[in-house]
C-alpha cells in the first residue's frame, strides 16, 4: 500500500503514526497507573503485565504477520533486534524525563526491577541458547524447546515479581523523601475519578491505536529505508527498532512525569523479556522452529540487549547520584556501549 508513495508523503505517515502513538502512550500510562491501584498490582507487576504488552502490540502484529508469510527473517530480528534499543529508551527518559533534578535508577529504587531485570537476562541467555538447536527439534508437530522454556521464564517472573511484592525482605525505607512522587497534574485526577470500566475501555482503545499506528510507523518506515537504500539488517536495528520503541519512549515519559518511576522501568524491562514469548507464536504460525534461523547479527544484538540490561541492574543496585549532561554514569555507560555495538553491528553485516 505504501510502496507506490512518494518520499514526503511517507514521511508524512510515520510523522502522524508518530503522533498517534505519542497520545495513546500518554492515556496507556494513566490507566495503567489507575489499574494498578484498583486491582493492587503495584507498579512494577502493572508494568510487566500490562504496559509492556500494550506497548509491544506493534512487535505482535509484525511477528505474526512476517510468520504468516514464512518471513521468519523479519520475525527473529524485530524480536531480537529491537531489546538494546528499547533499553537505550532508558537513557531517554533519564535525560528528558527528569531534566537533571534526579537520576532514573536512584528514583526507581526498587529490588523487585532487579528481579525483573534478572528475569529479562535469563529469558536472553535460553533465547540464544535455542539458535543452537538443529531445526528438526520441534515437539507436538510445531512447538520448539526452546520457545516453551522462553514461555514458561516468562510466566515463572510474572509469579516471582507478584510474590516479591509481598514476601521480598529488602523494602524501600518510608522516609527516604528523595523518592517521593511529584505532585499529580489535573488530567491525572480528573482520570482517577473514572469508574473502573471506562479506565479499561480507554486502556483497549488507546492500545488498538497503538497497535494500528505501530504498524504504520513499521510499513512507512521500511519503504522511507528503501528510498534513502538503507539496506535490511541495518534498518531493522535503527530505522525499525526506533520507530517499534516510540511507545515505549511516550509511555515512560508519562509514567516518570506521573512519578511512576518502578512503571516506567517495568515498561523496558517487562516489554523486553515479553518479545522473546513471541517466537512460540511465530513457530506455531510458520510451522517451523525459528529460533534456529537466528543469523549472527540477530544473536550479537541479544546479547548486546543482555549487557545494557546489567549496567542498568548495576544501576539499581547503587542508585548514582552524580549527573554528567543530565545522565546519571549507568546511563552514559549504557549510551556509549549501544552506539560501540551498533558500530559493531555494520562490521558484521559487511562480512
Amino acid at each position: 500500500m505504501f510502496a507506490s508513495l512518494s518520499l514526503p508523503l511517507l514521511i508524512l505517515i510515520f510523522v502522524a503514526g508518530a503522533v498517534v502513538v505519542w497520545f495513546a502512550g500518554v492515556q496507556l500510562s494513566r490507566t495503567t497507573d489507575i489499574m494498578d491501584d484498583r486491582f493492587h498490582l503495584g507498579q512494577a507487576l502493572g508494568g510487566l503485565i500490562f504496559l509492556s504488552i500494550a506497548t509491544n502490540l506493534p512487535e505482535l502484529a509484525i511477528v505474526g504477520s512476517a510468520s504468516l508469510t514464512h518471513q521468519v527473517g523479519i520475525a527473529i530480528g524485530n524480536i531480537l533486534g529491537g531489546i538494546a534499543i528499547q533499553t537505550v529508551v532508558l537513557v531517554i527518559l533519564d535525560g528528558f524525563g527528569l531534566r537533571g533534578k534526579d537520576t532514573l535508577t536512584n528514583k526507581a529504587a526498587s529490588l523487585t526491577l532487579v528481579l525483573e531485570g534478572v528475569v529479562l537476562i535469563s529469558v536472553l541467555v535460553v533465547s540464544i541458547m535455542g539458535t543452537q538447536l538443529p531445526k528438526s527439534a520441534i515437539l507436538f508437530s510445531r512447538l520448539a524447546p526452546g520457545d516453551l522454556l522462553i514461555a514458561a521464564l516468562w510466566l515463572v517472573g510474572l509469579w516471582l515479581v507478584n510474590k516479591a511484592r509481598a514476601d521480598l525482605p529488602w523494602q524501600r525505607k518510608d522516609n527516604d523523601t528523595d523518592n517521593a512522587p511529584p505532585p499529580q497534574d489535573d488530567s491525572q485526577k480528573k482520570a482517577e475519578q473514572w469508574n473502573t470500566t471506562r479506565v479499561l475501555l480507554v486502556f483497549a482503545i488507546a492500545a488498538l491505536a497503538t497497535l494500528l499506528a505501530g504498524v504504520m510507523l513499521e510499513e512507512s518506515g521500511n519503504v522511507i529505508a528503501d528510498h534513502i537504500g538503507l539496506s535490511g539488517v541495518l534498518f531493522g536495528s535503527t530505522v525499525l527498532a526506533a520507530a517499534t520503541s516510540l511507545p515505549e519512549v511516550v509511555t515512560g515519559l508519562a509514567s516518570v512525569k506521573l512519578g511512576d518511576y518502578d512503571l516506567a522501568f517495568s515498561d523496558i524491562f517487562g516489554g523486553n523479556t515479553f518479545l522473546p514469548v513471541l517466537f512460540l507464536l511465530a513457530t506455531v504460525l510458520s510451522g517451523q522452529s525459528v529460533l534456529p534461523q537466528a543469523k549472527n547479527t540477530d544473536i550479537y544484538l541479544a546479547s548486546l540487549g543482555g549487557l545494557l540490561t546489567a549496567v542498568y541492574l548495576c544501576g539499581l543496585l547503587f542508585r548514582p547520584k552524580k549527573q554528567f549532561l543530565n545522565l546519571g554514569i549507568d546511563s552514559i555507560v549504557v549510551l556509549v556501549l549501544y552506539i560501540v555495538g551498533i558500530g559493531g553491528l555494520f562490521l558484521i553485516a559487511q562480512k
